[in-house]
Order: structure tokens, then C-alpha cells, then sequence
């Protein structure tokens, strides 16, 4: 059994409108300005890939936290090497492992884009076979790629011990 909602819907609706009785709107029409176009569709997509890339890379994170670009690891012999990947810190992450990492995320999201842009129906075959390769590729590779970095980051991951 549902509620009769037209009751509270005529009380809101003399709610809002007590303002409106009180007021006077002002009467002025409002143009867009004539240098003002529509972005093309492809621009659109640019920005949205950029703020994903930066997002995913976690500029947040770099910008609040300020870690160095890479760390540094020393070896059995005293040298001392730059090292990528922050170990046993899920949480933490140098600048480069962000940018790496975000580059792959952005790398597999345009796999999909590039598979779903090959089942247009005017494409010619040799193009959505290429087109097909070009985005498993770029799938697996992402995926895979990504696995390793987990792997370099939390050694053991995904081992079964």
C-alpha cells in the first residue's frame, strides 16, 4: 500500500510559492553571448580524459601530501636507487607510480572507447580489424600491466600465500 502523495505535493507546492508572492521577478531576458559556440564533441572528451587521467593519478593526493617524485632504496652494497613504487602502502604513492598507473587506467578506458567506436556500420573491414586489435591490445596490456604494478607494490599479491 502506497501513500497518497497529492496532499504533501499541494504543500509543498504553497510552500514555494510564498516567496514568489512577496517578490517580483525582475523582467530581463538573458542571451548567450555571439562568441560563444558548442565545444566539438571530441574537445569534450579531451577534457573529460584529462580530469580522469589527473584524478586517477591522484593530484588530490600529491598536491595535499607533497610526496617526492620517486623514492629511494638502498641496496646490499650501500648504492643507493630510485625506486617507483612506494612498497606495503596501499594508501601512499609516489608522484611517477600515480602518473604510471593513471596512464594505464587511461590507456584501457580508451581500449573500450576504440572498441566500441569499431561497431559503426559504415567502417570498412580492415579498419574494425585493426581497430579490434588496437583495443584488446590496449585492454590487456592496461590489465596486465596493472597486475605487475600491484605485485611490485604489495609483493605477493594475488600468489595464494
Amino acid at each position: 500500500h502506497t501513500p497518497d502523495v497529492t496532499p504533501l505535493l499541494a504543500m509543498a507546492s504553497a510552500l514555494y510559492s510564498i516567496p514568489f508572492q512577496v517578490l517580483d521577478l525582475p523582467r530581463f531576458k538573458l542571451r548567450r553571448p555571439s562568441w560563444f559556440k558548442q565545444p566539438s564533441s571530441m574537445f569534450v572528451f579531451g577534457v573529460v580524459m584529462l580530469s580522469y587521467f589527473l584524478v586517477t593519478g591522484g593530484i588530490i593526493y600529491d598536491v595535499i601530501v607533497e610526496p617526492p617524485s620517486v623514492g629511494s632504496t638502498t641496496d646490499e652494497r650501500g648504492h643507493h636507487k630510485p625506486q617507483a613504487f612506494m612498497p606495503y602502502r596501499i594508501n601512499g604513492q609516489y608522484i611517477m607510480e600515480g602518473l604510471a598507473s593513471s596512464f594505464l587506467f587511461c590507456l584501457g578506458g580508451l581500449g573500450f572507447v576504440v572498441l566500441d567506436r569499431s561497431n559503426l556500420p559504415h567502417t570498412p573491414k580492415l579498419n574494425r580489424i585493426l581497430q579490434f586489435c588496437f583495443a584488446f591490445a590496449a585492454i590487456l596490456i592496461s590489465f596486465f600491466t596493472c597486475r605487475v604494478f600491484m605485485t611490485m607494490k604489495i609483493p605477493g599479491y594475488l600468489q595464494g600465500y
